[in-house]
């Protein structure tokens, strides 16, 4: 299965509405996602460049959000994409509140990832 130039990340209305809100409070935003356990498995909103990537990271892609001047980089670890490397992802917002230094804990919801099976 090539799976070159796939869409592999993308996100709901209501994490969309999230991303809108968290920009105006904190800026250009990122996403990382570790893996792990818990809220490791989790995907992480950072300031832009307030999360360290490098060459253990994976870029899944730019997410584009209407209203938002700058897309929203999603990184996961090398390790993560391994286990993950034939789904494509949807980051939504649930409520309740995870752990961590996710900028939404404070409005209490969570980022939380849809995935599904890619299509060759």
């Amino acid at each position: 299965m090539d799976l070159a130039g796939t869409e592999r990340v993308a996100v709901t209305e209501a994490a969309a509405e999230l991303l809108r809100e968290l920009t105006e409070k904190h800026g250009p935003l990122m996403f990382h996602q570790s893996g792990g356990c818990c809220d490791g498995s989790s995907p992480m909103c950072y300031g832009r460049g307030e999360f360290r990537t490098g060459a253990s990271d994976v870029l899944l892609g730019e997410l584009e959000i209407d209203g938002v001047p700058e897309p929203v980089p999603f990184w996961m670890s090398a390790g993560q994409f391994e286990y993950w490397s034939h789904t494509h992802l949807t980051v939504d917002v649930v409520p309740g509140r995870g752990s961590g230094f996710s900028l939404e804990a404070p409005e209490g919801v969570r980022f939380l990832i849809r995935s599904r099976l890619l299509e060759s």
